[in-house]
């Protein structure tokens, strides 16, 4: 216990000195500076009081300055990644270089916090967030499907009331989404231009997510400032739309790191480089690990590609965007992956830095920031090398300013944070002798281990099914069945209702439980088909098998390597389910158990 209290105590002090450190100015002496547009082989840089004071030092260090050696360094603005979803791990960003987010939808409580902390000059532990809060889709359109209830718009005639309430929330700017496809139904086309209209008439930029390129052509025509996607597959004709983006003054954000994702592609490994490993537990590593794709389609990045070669072609302002939020993604850390991205899709070095840095500052109206200048905020980054000529520079970081104050103590705060987690890892769960995990009764749906069982609805997605869960009398050999009545809603591409069973201790705590081998249960019912779901961490699609439940008990059996694409030693749920065809079911389940053989 004394020796814990001792560590606590040591790593506290130890963050207080890093961050009090910077108190005083700081010099970063006879360094390559990038100052957001171009390349200055050996300068001096002084900043205080968290912001730039001369970009261009000349003469003896200030008395009781800290010094920082340049020497083969080189040091840019912090990395501004131009399109996030920042619903968690707000602590990695900033690790990475990455001291400012924009963000295209979060939850507004969370929007509201962030910029309180920004605007107290408090937020020196996180990257910067400007976001479109809460974006504008229609019933049923993307972006409903995340389990966070949202207002939807449904005719032109709206606009400029949905646009009002966004900015009254606190929206930076308006995000508007036209894609349909997968169960989604698309914005129309004429509600698209009157909310980019309303958001003009109040001085706001309207952006929009598409899918493929004829929407990205009508958005241009709309008025749409800026593409925040490029789209999957083959591109007809790559230099036309690119110079409908230059003649429309517009942006594009093509997130390679997503759309890879996508195609099933991993361009390269960023958790090779030891040092970025370091800061990733394993909750925080699999969305990174993960796919949307589970075969390899690399014919889908072709548009990306070309577009991004034709818009560097153009003039037209390219920024880096990561989407992180996303499978295949992790905040902070992947805008080192879309960084050499866009390098492979034909921009240069110091384009691919500008697009992370002075050119999304600019397209968002960021103010001082992005640059390296005089009087500009003392957001910086320092790296090892030179990512002017070597985009993958960038990935040797050396030290990360936010306001000026070093995230030295943060990144060792967070090394150790994770390499205590590390020796917790790997520990599979010690299952009970005969692997039941149902021990049902009038009093709780209780379980071994974990938080035991509970209903489970699409309701987290925006859907409207419903289920009952029932106790039933013992069966001879004494287990206690659970009756399902599950009504299921249309709606929704993916519909369900049913039972769940969470073995983490807290709700979606993941859970080691690669030793199993099989999934074993009893189950009557309607006649009907079910599936049994499993999830685990970072994978957003689930392991699913489907069984029947006849009006006789039946004893069920699935060898857990069934449920495809899952970590099994980072499952989060089991759900037993009805769906997602609509209409009224009833099954029962007993006797259900994890068998290591």
């Amino acid at each position: 216990m004394k020796s814990t209290a001792l560590k606590v105590l040591s790593a506290a002090a130890a963050l207080m000195l890093a961050m009090s450190a910077n108190a005083a100015p700081t010099l970063v002496q006879d360094v390559r500076v990038f100052d957001g547009e171009r390349v200055h082989e050996r300068r001096s840089v002084l900043f205080d009081q968290g912001v730039i004071v001369d970009a261009d030092f000349r003469g003896p260090a200030p008395s009781g300055a800290r010094v920082v050696d340049g020497a083969g360094r080189t040091l840019m603005p912090g990395l501004i990644d131009a399109h996030t979803h920042a619903f968690r791990f707000h602590e990695l960003p900033l690790l990475f270089g990455v001291t400012t987010q924009v963000d295209m939808f979060t939850e507004v409580g969370m929007m509201k916090k962030a910029k309180q902390e920004m605007a107290q000059g408090g937020n020196q532990r996180h990257a910067d967030l400007f976001s479109a809060g809460t974006l504008v889709t229609g019933p049923n359109g993307h972006g409903t499907q995340f389990g966070v209830a949202i207002p939807t718009i449904t005719g032109p005639e709206q606009a400029q009331a949905f646009v009002d309430a966004r900015i009254a929330e606190g929206s930076d700017f308006i995000k508007i989404v036209v894609e349909g496809g997968h169960g989604f139904k698309p914005l129309d086309m004429a509600t698209a231009k009157a909310v980019i209209d309303a958001a003009h008439r109040r001085g706001k930029l309207a952006v929009v997510h598409i899918g493929n390129e004829a929407d990205a052509r009508a958005v241009l025509e709309a008025g749409a400032d800026g593409l925040v996607h490029l789209f999957p597959g083959e591109s007809g004709d790559a230099d036309g739309l690119a110079r409908l983006a230059a003649s429309r003054g517009a942006f594009v954000i093509p997130t390679f790191a997503v759309l890879e994702s996508m195609a099933a592609h991993r361009g390269d490994d960023l958790l090779a480089n030891p040092d970025f490993a370091a800061l990733l537990d394993k909750d925080a590593q699999a969305p990174l690990k993960a796919r949307y794709g589970s075969k390899a389609r690399p014919a889908l990045l072709a548009a990306p590609k070309a577009v991004t070669a034709a818009l560097a072609r153009a003039g037209v302002p390219v920024l880096a965007g990561t989407d992180a939020g996303n499978p295949g993604t992790q905040y902070g850390i992947s805008m080192h992956r879309e960084l050499a991205a866009l390098v492979e899709a034909g921009l240069t070095p110091v384009q691919a830095l500008a697009a992370a840095t002075s050119a999304p500052a600019k397209a968002f109206r960021l103010g001082q920031r992005g640059r390296i200048a005089k009087a500009y905020k003392a957001d910086l980054l320092l790296v090892e090398g030179n990512p002017a000529a070597d985009i993958r520079a960038t990935r040797r970081i050396v030290e990360v300013w936010k306001d000026g104050e070093s995230a030295k103590g943060l990144v060792e705060e967070q090394r150790r944070k994770v390499a205590q987690a590390r020796q917790a890892e790997g520990k599979r769960l010690a299952l009970p002798a005969d692997g039941r995990i149902s021990l049902f009764s009038e009093k709780r749906l209780a379980s071994p281990f974990g938080m035991g069982w509970g209903p489970s609805t699409d309701s987290f997605a925006g859907g409207k099914s419903s289920v009952k869960l029932a106790v039933q009398p013992a069966l001879p050999d004494g287990q206690v069945p659970l009756a399902i009545e599950a009504k299921v809603e249309p709606g929704l591409p993916f519909a369900w209702a049913g039972v769940a069973f969470m073995p983490g201790s807290q709700p979606m705590q993941s859970v080691d439980l690669s030793g199993v081998k099989s999934l074993r249960f009893k189950a009557r019912g309607d006649g009907g088909t079910y599936q049994v779901i499993a999830m685990s961490q970072g994978v957003q699609i689930p392991g699913a098998k489907s069984f029947t439940a006849g009006p006789e008990w039946k004893e069920v059996t699935l060898p857990f390597s069934e449920l495809k694409g899952i970590d099994p030693a980072a499952v989060t749920m089991l759900e037993f389910n009805a769906g997602p065809q609509p209409g009224d079911y009833r099954f029962e389940i007993a006797d259900v158990r994890l068998l290591e053989h």
